[in-house]
């Protein structure tokens, strides 16, 4: 009797295990924006974005509870809408995109902070610094793209960083051009 008992409590646990499966989503870029804005003079927020990145989710979760974000960019890709000023800010005192052509965040851990909000915490490489950075995500949902039939899911990603934290325009005063950077990053990601 023992026996079976046993028996049938290793069959019940075979069977009602349930594998965690990885799942792995890329970024849709002809549907997201990876924007910043920095204030100048305390007057006026300029903004500008990056054309040219690359992303990607792993979770395990259907409600990304568990997943960790990989993140990079070109720095030649930023754009502010006005030439002169991409073109200094690919330059030495600014983000230095000769020597430091891509930067890098990835998560290192995710805490739900009310429903589909979570605190994003990770290591923000640029310039060739690394800083651990907290952002906001807030998970928009999912569903099934009507044309590719493949699960899309949305997020809303926000934050604030400091230019001085990673040596950009280091001769600039704040009041001339503000050091704390704001993120706003929205996106779509498609489920491979």
């Amino acid at each position: 009797m023992k026996k079976i008992t046993i028996a049938l409590g290793l069959a019940f646990a075979l069977f009602s295990f349930k594998s965690s499966e990885t799942t792995t989503w890329s970024v849709d870029g002809v549907h997201s924006h990876v924007g910043f804005s920095v204030n100048h003079l305390g007057i006026n927020d300029i903004i500008g974005n990056f054309a040219t990145y690359e992303s990607k989710i792993t979770t395990s979760k259907e409600d990304f509870s568990d997943a960790q974000f990989e993140f990079s960019a070109d720095v030649a890709s930023v754009n502010t809408g006005n030439t002169m000023r991409d073109e200094h800010l690919k330059k030495e005192d600014m983000f230095d995109a000769a020597k430091f052509p891509k930067f890098t965040f990835k998560s290192t851990s995710i805490a739900k902070i009310k429903e589909n909000t979570y605190k994003l915490v990770g290591d923000l490489s640029l310039k060739g610094i690394t800083k651990k950075v907290e952002l906001t995500a807030k998970y928009n949902g999912s569903l099934l793209h009507p044309m590719y039939k493949k699960t899309f899911a949305g997020f809303h990603i926000t934050g604030t960083v400091k230019r001085s934290d990673f040596g950009i325009a280091k001769e600039m005063p704040a009041p001339m051009l503000s050091d704390e950077v704001a993120i706003n990053v929205d996106t779509e990601f498609s489920k491979n």
